[in-house]
């Protein structure tokens, strides 16, 4: 078996896709209407992709505090830097639980933990 996809609920798909984009470096490799009323827009490449569905017909059950997506970074540091380049904020972090792994957190447009992870 082999994990696929993780879906996220958002509310402005335009925005959401700009942050999966421009922060952490997502490309959208495929987006479709699901109907009158919904948008879906799968991001990422190679095996594991992000899901964002968006529209009036999708209720959303996102428990933005239960969810956390991990994306390896080359430096904490410098991820730190840009982030704040880009007008975000750290949310949580950095740590370093033990001499292997530095990490920090930040949020998307709707609240989703982002672990910004560096394996040293």
């Amino acid at each position: 078996m082999k994990f696929c996809w993780c879906t996220i609920g958002v509310k402005d798909l335009e925005k959401s896709i700009k942050f999966y984009k421009e922060i952490l470096g997502l490309p959208v490799c495929k987006r479709f209407s699901a109907g009158p009323k919904m948008e879906i827009c799968f991001m990422g490449e190679g095996e594991t992709k992000v899901e964002l569905v968006c529209g009036s017909d999708y209720k959303a059950k996102n428990d933005a505090k239960a969810v956390s997506l991990g994306f390896e970074v080359k430096s904490v540091e410098e991820t730190i830097a840009f982030i704040k380049e880009k007008g975000l904020k750290v949310d949580d972090g950095p740590y370093q639980p033990n001499p292997h792994i530095k990490f920090f957190y930040i949020k998307d447009p709707d609240g989703i933990s982002i672990r910004l992870v560096e394996n040293l």
